[in-house]
């Protein structure tokens, strides 16, 4: 597994961002991926993550009805589209993969972050 993330930048209050997180292993329709973000001076967190068949997603509460997490398994691709961002939503964002959904909180593969912006 080997991610790489992308898409991150600057954008207004209300706008909107979309992250991809392509792996360029052979596997990664077989693994659980998540997003995870870093805000200055506070510890990495949750934000959402999306079964191998995209079956089932899961956000924290924070960013429900805002941001949504997809995935491509044809393209080796997992998204993060996140609307009506909020200054608090500036962070590095890393996506992360395991071969269990129930161990996306401590997973065992991360990308590199992507840094999203919003300035208010």
């Amino acid at each position: 597994v080997q991610l790489q993330a992308s898409g991150g930048g600057l954008v207004q209050a209300g706008g909107a961002l979309r992250l991809s997180c392509v792996d360029s292993g052979r596997r990664f329709s077989t693994y659980a991926m998540g997003w995870f973000r870093q805000a200055p001076g506070k510890e990495r967190e949750f934000v959402a993550a999306i079964t191998w068949s995209g079956l089932s997603t899961y956000c924290t509460d924070s960013v429900k009805g805002r941001f949504s997490i997809s995935r491509s398994n044809a393209q080796n691709t997992v998204y993060l589209q996140m609307n009506s961002l909020k200054p608090e939503d500036t962070a590095i964002y890393y996506c992360a993969a395991d071969k269990s959904i129930a161990r996306i909180y401590t997973p065992d593969y991360w990308g590199q972050g992507t840094q999203v912006t919003v300035s208010s």
